[in-house]
């Protein structure tokens, strides 16, 4: 009873602990959850720019628009890896003007009204971005109704993806027209004043002739001064500036090829001698090329002189169904059949019409306009005065569409075929990557005879077994040699090439290496100095191409100002250098004769005519910016104290000065404005983007 009761007396206290524990729990379970979400946020950003931060999803978002954008401009429904890389830096720096801009836009009261660009667009003050999209090929004007055309055409019955397109492309105008609204407020507050205009006049007027006497810094041997750790130090710490470095990692790799066995050789060899009897049975051989061969099947003609001459010897002396193989060509084996003979021109003259598809909403309106022009030349129009008014190729269009002679292969494929296919004045459609050409021939050359082939080819490659056993070795050496150490020692014992490379945390490729982005973004996030490199799933064995990578971390260097020690070879030449320039200065000093010192020194003296201030460099000495400008400014007759230049020490003598007779002083005050203003288009931009202090961290996802 008294444990009963006790248990009764102290429930209060043992359920506030209980309830506590709990609180505690969930405040810390919700902390936690807080922390990975905060945690998760931060490995998420992509960059920060102007102390925002810029999320991965914020990036890939726009980079997914402006893809869309260049599909539906290009007519493709794919992107290759150049242009993807393009579209990436396209979208980062329209990104960073936006981020570095917006604020000061919003600070200055830089903005676009809906009436501003309702003007851009169809206004009086057709923005650059339209006048480039509706700019019309004949007159280079833009087509005003056009753009009417267009628009109406966008309200009632425009697609997703048109509209899309369009609200991309106001957005461009409005972004373009901020953009120099702030140009043109920065340059209208950069002034020239006319004394300014006058000094710089006078500076091209005074022209001076010189001798001078200069001994170089290599000279002077580096036994005569002394390097003390001191200076070195010293000079490292006044001239940080001078160290900035990117940041980079330095890797030793070695490289497994993946390269066809000897059985591989054979096994494909052993392919093409099986399948000839089947080609030599095949009733329909472009359907069995395509089907059979790595390469599709070439419908192209071919004179004996284009063949190699073992197969140009057959396949004039054979006839249609013969074949010739197996033969090796390059890395394939191949047969050959003659599929049929036919006589051909080697050269044409044609005339055409273009009706260019700029993009897939334009197809049908070409097709048709095609159509309706095919249908009145044969009915007797006349193709020239069609082509001068219809023709969007400037080229032939005022020459009634005619483009001359033209020999076999000078056009594209499909257009080439065509040509040289038609029968004189016969009127034929054919589409390329320019659009729509109603092409007519009107003069064949001399024909000669030509033949078609179908060809079998089958690339020797690596079997499935060849990259199992190339992998097995290069993860037996991965797996035995995790360190640099254990790295070099087995590459030394088993003879392999050892590579040396330093890389940059932007490089997308290594040289020798293919698509060697995943290796370089590994060295730089999850690797440790001396230890091998290991991709983000967890292994050191890199596929790059035809090719098994294992790479060691051998060095790293951080963005910033490079440590002493390993620019120490710079300082001291940098040192040694103005030490050298004090040694020789000391020798000059109280030298009044300029034939004097040069004897004296065992040098030359030397002549320059016409200096003036804004002289670019010397004859005889090279860039010399302090030995000009103290020329320029020396009285006539004048000897000056030794000056210290890029290449050495000199000392000059003004032997005469000239006054040119240049005054347009206003003229060069203008001059001098275009060239502040041109400045203030680029510099204004660059020095906001480094106050924005960003922080890019794209070398993370890409």
């Amino acid at each position: 009873m008294a444990t009963l009761q006790k248990i009764r007396n102290q429930a209060g206290v043992l359920v506030a602990v209980i309830i506590g524990l709990a609180l505690l729990a969930f405040i810390l379970g919700d902390m936690l959850r807080s922390g990975r979400s905060l945690l998760r946020g931060k490995q998420m950003e992509i960059a920060e720019i102007a102390g925002k931060s810029i999320d991965y999803k914020e990036y890939q978002q726009k980079l997914d628009e402006l893809t869309e954008i260049y599909k539906m401009n290009s007519g493709t429904n794919s992107v290759d890896q150049k242009t993807l890389e393009q579209l990436r830096e396209q979208t980062w720096q329209n990104m960073v003007r936006n981020y570095v801009m917006s604020d000061i836009y919003k600070d200055l009261g830089i903005g676009v009204s809906s009436d501003e660009l309702f003007d851009m667009v169809q206004g009086n003050n057709i923005s650059p971005i339209i006048q480039q999209l509706f700019r019309d090929p004949q007159t280079g004007q833009v087509n005003r109704s056009a753009i009417l055309q267009f628009l109406k055409h966008l309200e009632t019955n425009g697609t997703s993806q048109q509209k899309a397109y369009w609200l991309f492309m106001e957005k461009q105008i409005v972004a373009q027209r901020k953009y120099t609204k702030y140009n043109d407020l920065v340059s209208k507050g950069l002034y020239v004043t006319t004394a300014e205009a006058k000094q710089n006049v006078a500076d091209k007027n005074h022209q001076v002739d010189i001798n001078f006497v200069a001994k170089t810094y290599a000279s002077v041997p580096d036994s005569a001064v002394t390097v003390a750790d001191v200076a070195m130090q010293s000079y490292y710490d006044n001239h940080q500036e001078l160290y900035q470095q990117d940041a980079a990692r330095r890797i030793e790799y070695v490289v497994f090829p993946v390269e066809p066995s000897a059985a591989d050789k054979e096994n494909t060899h052993k392919w093409i001698e099986n399948i000839k009897s089947d080609f030599a049975s095949a009733n329909d051989d472009v359907a069995f090329v395509n089907v059979n061969s790595d390469v599709p099947f070439d419908d192209s003609f071919y004179k004996k002189d284009e063949l190699s001459p073992e197969l140009g010897d057959f396949a004039f002396s054979g006839k249609v169904g013969d074949i010739y193989g197996p033969y090796k060509e390059g890395d394939s084996w191949k047969l050959a059949k003659i599929e049929k003979f036919e006589s051909l021109p080697d050269s044409v003259r044609a005339r055409h019409i273009l009706i260019r598809v700029n993009s897939q909403a334009d197809a049908p309106k070409a097709k048709a306009l095609a159509d309706s022009l095919k249908t009145l030349i044969q009915k007797g129009a006349n193709f020239a005065k069609l082509a001068e008014k219809y023709s969007q190729d400037p080229g032939s269009a005022n020459n009634g569409g005619d483009l001359g002679w033209f020999r076999r292969g000078t056009m594209v494929k499909a257009f080439n075929d065509a040509a040289f296919s038609s029968k004189v004045n016969e009127v034929s459609e054919v589409q390329t990557q320019y659009g729509i050409h109603l092409l007519q021939v009107t003069k064949r050359g001399k024909t000669a005879p030509n033949v078609q082939l179908a060809i079998i080819s089958r690339k020797v490659e690596p079997s499935s077994q060849t990259y199992q056993n190339v992998y097995s070795t290069a993860s037996k050496f991965a797996g035995e040699n995790q360190t640099q150490e254990a790295f070099n020692k087995a590459v030394a014992a088993e003879g392999l090439d050892k590579r040396y490379a330093t890389i940059k945390e932007d490089q997308q490729n290594i040289n020798g290496l293919k698509d060697a982005r995943i290796l370089v973004r590994s060295a730089f996030n999850n690797s440790e100095v001396g230890k091998l490199i290991v991709s983000y799933e967890g292994t050191a064995i890199f596929e790059l191409g035809d090719n098994f990578v294992i790479a060691v971390l051998t060095g790293v260097q951080e963005k910033g100002i490079a440590p002493f020690s390993s620019v120490k070879d710079r300082v001291e030449l940098a040192v040694r250098k103005e030490q050298k320039g004090n040694y020789l200065a000391k020798e000059m000093e109280g030298k009044s004769s300029l034939v004097a010192l040069a004897a004296a020194l065992n040098v030359n003296e030397k002549q320059a005519s016409n200096l003036t201030f804004n002289s670019y460099s010397i004859p005889g000495a090279g860039v010399e910016p302090a030995v000009i400008g103290t020329a320029t400014t020396l009285g006539l007759h004048k000897v000056s104290d030794p000056v210290k230049g890029n290449n050495g020490v000199y000392m000059v003598e003004v032997t005469n000065v000239k006054e040119g007779a240049d005054t347009d002083v206003a003229g060069d005050k203008n001059q001098m404005m275009m060239s502040l203003s041109y400045r203030a288009n680029t510099q204004a931009f660059e020095t906001l983007k480094k106050e924005a202090d960003i922080v890019d961290k794209r070398s993370k996802f890409y």
